[in-house]
């Protein structure tokens, strides 16, 4: 069966970089604060999924006509957005994405719209073009896709990585890809071929527990697995005064700590099943530990073996 019809492609990673730097060997894109997509388009229609291969049209039903606006049959990898205030809320793509309720998510649809921008091709009339160079597909890219509000392409500039970069810390945004001109793509792979630089810390971490504080704040308990394939302790964040995420995600209740240990100052907490996936910015920092961090919501796209610590990233 052709990869087209199969489905299930897992998208090229990215590696992470704390310094953004120049190179002529380099591209840079802006980093969109979305949900990261493959989108297959044929003439009859749309088919949009996220990471895990889960189905997303439903719950964006204003992109189901995308695919007339290709020029042939394709896969595309990218990013699915909502803007708020001319800036990527990745709390309200994710909140669209868990949307079940038919009235709801014509409502979401009309509020705060769903784009989609292409920033690779996988896939070209019947055949594979993971073998050509970067520069080569976004060629292809830019040939095949006809622009509207609703699928774009996604725009970069060659060699001055700073001074985007430091265009995106002034104007709020999360920061820039740097993408190797010559790379090739691979499937579910993270090379230093492309390499993200943010202006803030984003992690993904697993939910082992919570912690009922005395003013009725709830603050979760947090960690990535290292090499061993064992949750590491990470810290808190404050979710706020309420456990309605916890609740509607069904976390079950477990009697030990999923870290096989009580780590200091959690003696209260209330264990979870290492089940689900929260993102958490914060401030830059060398320790395996948070600063100032800040709830940024959940990731239903992301399983928590895939959240692992930087040492585990970097190796």
């Amino acid at each position: 069966m052709d990869i087209f019809d199969e489905k299930g492609i897992k998208p090229m990673l990215i590696a992470e970089n704390k310094k953004a730097f120049n190179s002529q060997e380099f591209i840079y894109e802006i980093k969109l604060d979305g949900i990261r997509c493959i989108v297959y388009l044929d003439e009859k229609q749309t088919d949009i999924r996220n990471k895990r291969d889960k189905k997303l049209l439903p719950h964006v039903p204003e992109l189901t006509q995308i695919h007339m606006q290709v020029k042939e049959k394709c896969i595309l990898d990218g990013e699915l957005f909502v803007l708020k205030n001319g800036v990527t809320d990745f709390y309200e793509i994710q909140r669209r994405a868990l949307i079940t309720d038919s009235f709801k998510i014509k409502l979401a649809a009309e509020q705060f719209p769903a784009s989609f921008v292409a920033y690779d091709i996988i896939y070209l009339k019947d055949k594979l073009v993971t073998d050509l160079s970067l520069i080569k597909r976004k060629e292809l890219l830019e040939k095949v896709v006809n622009e509207n509000s609703l699928i774009s392409v996604s725009r970069y500039i060659e060699t001055n990585g700073i001074e985007l970069f430091e265009l995106t810390k002034q104007r709020g945004l999360e920061g820039v890809v740097a993408k190797k001109k010559e790379s090739r793509y691979y499937f579910d792979k993270r090379t230093k071929d492309w390499i993200k630089c943010k202006v803030l810390s984003t992690d993904d971490c697993v939910i082992c527990g919570y912690i009922q504080k005395e003013n009725n704040m709830v603050s979760l308990v947090l960690g990535q697995y290292d090499n061993q394939k064992q949750l590491v302790y990470l810290g808190h964040v404050t979710l706020g005064v309420s456990l309605k995420v916890l609740l509607e995600h069904r976390c079950k209740e477990v009697e030990a700590s999923p870290f096989g240990y009580i780590p200091k100052g959690n003696e209260n907490a209330v264990w979870l099943a290492p089940e689900l996936v929260c993102i958490v910015e914060s401030m830059p920092t060398e320790k395996e530990s948070f600063r100032q961090p800040v709830f940024k919501g959940i990731r239903d796209d992301k399983a928590p073996y895939e959240c692992k610590t930087p040492k585990c990233l970097t190796s």
